[in-house]
């Protein structure tokens, strides 16, 4: 069920929250067209939110939440959340927010503040959950408009002491090459051991997927290197689960927007690491990366990573952002560092006490990282 409502008899603006597939499928025209005039990042495209849901596993234990701002019959502000659970509580939280690595609204510039504050509104008073929990939140973000102090409407969400760290590369250099003899001494000497090490088992080639190169054997192959990968580091991820449908979902959303860039390292024809990128705003971003461990000796993973580096500098890119995520390499390699925010409000008694929990936790974290002794 969705709901409608005027803000007030002289206003066109009306507020509406999707609850079902079958509404949200039904703003799909709409919605593509405001996210194109906002220039906003796929992870806020209709394309990306459906191919989520019509794809994940558990949405029996899932609810959208999506808020929508009309003027008239044009769209002009998408707030799009869901409501998930984890460890016996219901977090309202960013639509696809496993996969998404910065979370924002999408407005247009005739929009009121008024009426992004009733939507949330609404979508608080829907209720059906215990914490509004929305992170990777980037300095320049549109949903600051309304999830600030003073909103007096909804839920009042604070900052929170979660944040994460997205990793860039950018620089002055004029060519791929440039930015390789920027490298230390020992970075460069260990690719050039690395492309030896491949070349021993065959020929070794970098190179760019064609647009017409079928998916489903790169994607598949992926996903088997990650899941030997989860495997070994003792963690878990739907999106490489064997069968599931939510990795080839996500990659066709990002082709169908014209912005899927594959990058494969071969050794005799054998992918030994596959990245997979895509291009926006003149940056290039890395979304999934893996390698095969059967040639860890040659650290693959990282000279696919160089590779995209320089092709990425040598086709007039301005960056490459490794998104979100604290591998190492990221760190290695990254000249900038940006930090993403989080905020947090309680709609619940459930909620209100996980919140002073896990207060109480960062206060103790706190004091002993400060060796004090508290007092008894």
């Amino acid at each position: 069920m969705n709901t409608i409502v005027s803000i007030d008899a002289s206003s066109a603006e009306r507020l509406e929250v999707v609850r079902s597939a079958e509404r949200l499928a039904a703003v799909e025209a709409d919605w593509m067209h405001l996210w194109h005039r906002t220039d906003a990042l796929i992870f806020q495209s209709h394309a990306w939110v459906s191919a989520w849901w019509n794809t994940v596993a558990d949405r029996d234990q899932r609810a959208l939440r999506i808020g929508l701002v009309w003027n008239g019959d044009r769209l002009v502000a998408i707030v799009p959340l869901a409501i998930g659970k984890r460890k016996g509580l219901r977090f309202l939280e960013w639509a696809a927010n496993s996969y998404t690595d910065y979370g924002d609204i999408l407005i247009a510039p005739e929009c009121s503040l008024s009426a992004l504050q009733g939507v949330w509104a609404q979508i608080c008073d829907a209720g059906g959950f215990d914490l509004a929990f929305l992170n990777r939140l980037l300095p320049g973000a549109a949903a600051r408009k309304i999830f600030t102090p003073d909103v007096s409407r909804g839920i009042r969400l604070r900052p929170n002491h979660r944040e994460e760290v997205s990793y860039r590369v950018a620089g002055p250099w004029k060519s791929g090459a440039a930015w390789f003899e920027d490298q230390s001494k020992k970075t460069r000497q260990n690719y050039r051991r690395g492309i030896k090490a491949l070349e021993e088992t065959g020929k070794v080639k970098f190179r760019l997927l064609a647009p017409d190169e079928p998916l489903q054997p790169v994607l598949e192959r992926l996903a088997a290197l990650k899941r030997r990968w989860l495997v070994q580091h003792t963690r878990e991820s739907q999106l490489f689960e064997e069968g599931t449908p939510v990795l080839a979902a996500l990659v066709d959303a990002l082709a169908r927007a014209g912005l899927l860039h594959i990058f494969v390292l071969e050794c005799d024809g054998v992918m030994v690491a596959v990245s997979i990128n895509f291009v926006q705003h003149q940056v290039m971003m890395a979304f999934v990366t893996t390698f095969d461990p059967d040639f860890s000796r040659a650290s693959p993973g990282i000279i696919l990573i160089m590779d995209y580096i320089q092709w990425s500098i040598d086709h007039g890119l301005g960056m490459v952002d490794f998104l979100c995520g604290a591998e190492s390499f990221k760190n290695k390699f990254a000249t900038q560092g940006v930090i993403l925010q989080s905020v947090l409000g309680t709609r619940t008694a459930q909620g209100q006490l996980a919140f002073l929990a896990d207060r109480m936790r960062q206060t103790v974290r706190h004091v002993r990282g400060r060796g004090v002794v508290p007092t008894p």
